[in-house]
């Protein structure tokens, strides 16, 4: 769905204790998070606004917000495996 917020914590609300202790323990997590966030805020505000974008410049961006999510998820699993 268009504008749809993917944050971490409504992806992963079953994580959100984990994700708040990465969050101050790990500063890789931190930056992960802070970098998914962000993009993810540019794609709503790029589909929101319909501003004309390049299919596949949205696709890219969307691609690499999958990435990164693939990524905290990755380490939310690790956390819990005791990693």
């Amino acid at each position: 769905m268009l504008g749809e917020s993917h944050d971490l914590l409504h992806e992963f609300p079953q994580f959100a204790r984990e994700i708040a202790e990465l969050q101050g323990s790990d500063d890789g997590f931190s930056r992960t998070m802070r970098e998914y966030d962000e993009l993810d805020a540019d794609i709503r505000r790029l589909e929101e606004l319909g501003q004309p974008v390049a299919d596949v410049t949205i696709e890219a961006l969307k691609t690499h917000r999958v990435f990164l999510k693939d990524r905290l998820y990755t380490r939310l699993m690790a956390s819990l495996a005791g990693g």
